[in-house]
């Protein structure tokens, strides 16, 4: 038989990892910030702050949690951060008609 609180929703999301939120926010930071500040020709400087702040971010935010940072979620870390520069750039040339 299958446990009745597998299936059980949680409330706000209280059991959440905070590496996951983490990546969340990696990526809706960074596609907003690209396809408001970065064009075809231009990128304009203000985007380069919001993804300067959004490592800071991510550096306190990593240092705070150390604990939770197994091999594991290392890896899908440095994963998403390389599908976010992949997909920076195919918003930025193919996203927009250039």
């Amino acid at each position: 038989m299958i446990p009745e609180e597998l299936y059980k929703r949680r409330r706000r999301h209280n059991k959440t990892p905070k590496s996951t939120l983490l990546i969340l926010a990696n990526f809706i930071t960074v596609l907003v910030a690209t396809s408001l500040f970065a064009s075809c020709n231009k990128i304009n400087w203000f985007f380069w702050v919001i993804i300067g702040l959004l490592g800071v971010y991510n550096f306190f935010d990593i240092r705070r949690y150390r604990d939770e940072y197994n091999k594991v979620t290392i890896i899908a870390y440095v994963i998403s951060l390389v599908v976010l520069v992949v997909l920076f750039f195919l918003f930025k040339i193919k996203g927009q008609n250039c």
